[in-house]
């Protein structure tokens, strides 16, 4: 049995960036986000979520996805869908966090 690539990442934003509240910016992130789910085979889970008052959260936007292999995460990476976000994501993130290891 093949080991499963995980890949957690997690999002800190402005305050305020490209004219909308952090609120709003996170909607748009997670949107974005989701948009990139089963864009590439090998991609097993993929989950975009924005903290919820009264639950503890140090981030405000966090994706929770599995790979296959690491060559399915590379292709989720190059991917035109993904790599049309990052202009986005640079723009409104403060700081992020990622991790990815096998289980």
């Amino acid at each position: 049995m093949s080991a499963t690539l995980k890949h957690i990442v997690f999002w800190k934003l402005k305050e305020h960036a490209e004219g909308a509240d952090k609120a709003s910016n996170a909607l748009q992130l997670k949107a974005l986000l989701d948009s990139c789910a089963g864009i590439v085979p090998g991609m097993l889970r993929f989950e975009a979520a924005i903290a919820q008052p009264g639950l503890e959260a140090t981030y405000d936007v966090v994706l929770n996805s599995e790979f296959a292999s690491a060559a399915a995460l590379e292709a989720y990476q190059n991917h035109p869908t993904h790599v049309a976000i990052k202009p986005f994501v640079g723009a409104v993130r403060e700081s992020r966090q990622c991790m990815d290891y096998l289980s």
